[in-house]
């Protein structure tokens, strides 16, 4: 067992867990935060997303004791009181459907607009399509999901 100390969501976090435990499952099961969801255990599928230290990062295979001290913002954290932009582009473009890939496709997506951004960028549909090959939807085709991120970024 290890003591780890998070902030996740803007609030200090302690537990004790075992060595072995992912973040994920320190996020669902231990802090009841169940909106990272986990769909493939093998960082394939891309539900797992969250941000570390304000990057994209896969949860699912990533060890909860590896991040003591770093800050985690899930799903559950993105809007301030109002949704986030990202989470309103997706709701105005039908950007999802049963919704299970949401969760990491927001946080994915916010990842990128921020990355292309801070470097001066242009964010196109190609580049969005490319970046989104870490996030598998099974609904849809992708490009209400496209219409999203680029409507977002625009607001962002």
């Amino acid at each position: 067992m290890t003591n780890i100390t998070l902030t996740v969501n803007g609030k200090s976090v302690s537990r004790d867990i075992p060595d072995e435990t992912l973040l994920s499952e320190f996020l669902r099961e231990h802090l009841r935060l169940t909106g990272t969801h986990v769909g493939c255990d093998t960082s394939q599928c891309g539900a797992c997303v969250v941000h570390v230290d304000g990057k994209a990062a896969k949860s699912c295979t990533t060890l909860a004791v590896a991040l003591d001290g770093a800050q985690v913002t899930t799903i559950e954290g993105l809007a301030n009181g109002d949704l986030h932009p990202m989470q309103e582009a997706f709701t105005e473009h039908h950007g999802l459907q049963c919704g299970f890939c949401t969760p990491g496709m927001i946080m994915a997506s916010v990842d990128i607009v921020n990355r292309y951004k801070a470097e001066g960028r242009t964010l196109t549909e190609k580049a969005i399509r490319h970046e989104l090959e870490g996030n598998i939807c099974r609904c849809t085709g992708y490009h209400n999901i496209v219409k999203a991120v680029e409507s977002a970024a625009a607001k962002m």
